[in-house]
């Protein structure tokens, strides 16, 4: 049985279940994370964007920190991005959501890892740096919320579903 969360946002009453909101985000493709997110899925999302797609309304009606709390009393992990610097250095959290360390290195440097990576199997990613911007099964799709969104990425590509794939090497 999933428990029901009555919320009230803009003057509107709603009641929520943690599993209509994972069903009503699974095909819709995350907006760019300015600063806070939710996982769902395991994909990061805007808050704003998840309680804007499961009520209807506008994003301007309700405040970020409203749209937080509001999932993570539904049980979903809420984050902040860490704050990338222009000169091409970043300050990045670890996986595990430790706190955040300073690491230096180049831009042209720095790529997704593995475990970055695993959520998105099959799927045609796009990514700057350690960071997986969006992903989705079709790559016009990607192109098209790249656009749409206009982001650059340093790289597109499918992420492989077996060592052979990876490899390039035929099966036998």
């Amino acid at each position: 049985m999933t428990e029901t969360k009555s919320v009230t946002v803009a003057k509107h009453r709603f009641d929520l279940r943690r599993s209509d909101v994972e069903r009503a985000m699974r095909r819709v493709l995350p907006d760019p994370i300015m600063s806070h997110y939710v996982v769902i899925g395991r994909r990061r999302y805007p808050p704003k964007q998840v309680i804007g797609v499961v009520t209807g309304l506008d994003r301007a009606d309700f405040a970020s920190h409203q749209a937080r709390r509001i999932l993570a009393g539904l049980g979903f992990a809420t984050g902040r991005r860490s704050p990338q610097d222009r000169s091409g250095r970043s300050s990045t959290a670890p996986a595990g959501g430790g706190p955040a360390t300073r690491v230096r290195r180049s831009r042209a440097g720095a790529r997704a890892s593995a475990e970055t990576l695993e959520p998105f199997v099959g799927q045609w990613v796009a990514t700057r740096g350690e960071e997986v911007l969006v992903a989705a099964p079709d790559p016009r799709a990607v192109v098209s919320w790249l656009a749409g969104h206009r982001q650059q990425a340093d790289s597109m590509f499918r992420v492989p579903v077996s060592e052979f794939e990876a490899s390039g090497a035929a099966p036998l």
